[in-house]
C-alpha cells in the first residue's frame, strides 16, 4: 500500500500521523458504529464548545441568507471552508489540545483557495443535477416552483406527476456521488494539502469503497436524528457535532496512517 502526500506551495507540512494512504482503506461494516463511538469521544472532550460552534455557524448562515439568493449561494460555496475548520478542531481535540472558536475559521486562513474551488464545484454539481431534473419535469414546471405561485405549482404538478417522480429519483441518484465527493474533501484539503479536484476524487473513491460501513453509519445516525428531533429539535445541538466528529473518525480510518481517531488524554 503506497503512501503519498500533496502540499500546496507555501502550505504547512501535514503531520506525520496524517500522511495520506493510497489507495484508501476498505473498512469492515462494524466501523460504521466505531466511527460514531470515536466521534462521541471527541465531542465529549469539549461539548460546550461544540454546541457554541454550531450556534455560531447557524447565526452566520441566518445573517448571510438575509441577502436573497446571493447570500445563500455564497454560504453554500463557503461550506467547504467551514467544514475544514471543524476538521481542524477535531484534530486539535485528538491531539489532546483545546477546541478554540478560532478553529472554525481555519479553512479561511489555510488553503482557502482550494476549499473555495471545492465549494464551487459542488455548486456546479447541484446546478447540473437541477438541470437534469428540469429536463424531466419541464422548465415550465420548474419555473412554477421557483415562482412560488401555489395555483401554478398545483396545476403543473398534477399534469406531470409521474414525470416529476422519475426526475426526482434520477436527481436523488445523482446527488449521492456528489455528496460522496464532498464528504471528505475539506479534510483532505486542509489536513493533507490535497488539491481540490483530487480531494473530491479521493473522497468519492473512499466512500464507494466503504459503502457498507457508511450504510451502517447512515442507519444509526438516522435513528439518532429522529430521537434528536423529539425535544423541540434541541438534540440536534448534539447530533450535528456527532455527525462532524464521526466523519473525522471515518477520514482517519480510511485515508491516513493512524487507524483511529481516539482523543489523547489531557496533557498528553
Amino acid at each position: 500500500m503506497s503512501v503519498t502526500q500533496t502540499d500546496e506551495p507555501g502550505g504547512a507540512q501535514p503531520e506525520p500521523e496524517l500522511r495520506l494512504v493510497q489507495p484508501s482503506r476498505r473498512r469492515p461494516a462494524g466501523d460504521g458504529w466505531a466511527w460514531i463511538a470515536q466521534g462521541w469521544k471527541l465531542f465529549a472532550r469539549a461539548p460546550l464548545m461544540w454546541i457554541l460552534a454550531i450556534l455560531v455557524v447557524f447565526v452566520i448562515a441566518v445573517v448571510v441568507n438575509l441577502v436573497p439568493f446571493v447570500g445563500g449561494m455564497a454560504f453554500q460555496v463557503l461550506q467547504a471552508a467551514i467544514a475544514a475548520g471543524f476538521m481542524v478542531a477535531c484534530r486539535s481535540l485528538e491531539r489532546g489540545d483545546e477546541f478554540e472558536i478560532e478553529h472554525l475559521f481555519a479553512g479561511f486562513r489555510t488553503r482557502f483557495s482550494s476549499l473555495l474551488v471545492v465549494g464551487l464545484l459542488v455548486i456546479v454539481g447541484w446546478l447540473a443535477i437541477l438541470a437534469v431534473f428540469a429536463s424531466f419535469v419541464g422548465f415550465s414546471i420548474l419555473g412554477a416552483l421557483l415562482s412560488g405561485d401555489v395555483h401554478a405549482i398545483a396545476g403543473s404538478v398534477m399534469a406531470s406527476a409521474m414525470t416529476i417522480a422519475l426526475g426526482g429519483l434520477v436527481a436523488a441518484a445523482l446527488s449521492i456521488p456528489l455528496m460522496a465527493a464532498f464528504w471528505f474533501a475539506p479534510a483532505l484539503v486542509v489536513l493533507n494539502g490535497v488539491g481540490p479536484v483530487e480531494a473530491m476524487k479521493e473522497s468519492l473513491v473512499g466512500c464507494m469503497r466503504n459503502f457498507v460501513p457508511f450504510l451502517v453509519w447512515g442507519i444509526v445516525m438516522t435513528v439518532f436524528a429522529i430521537v434528536a428531533a423529539l425535544p423541540v429539535f434541541l438534540g440536534y445541538l448534539v447530533w450535528m457535532p456527532l455527525a462532524i466528529t464521526s466523519t473525522y473518525a471515518a477520514y482517519r480510518a480510511i485515508f491516513t496512517e493512524g487507524a483511529e481517531a481516539t482523543p489523547a488524554a489531557p496533557g498528553a
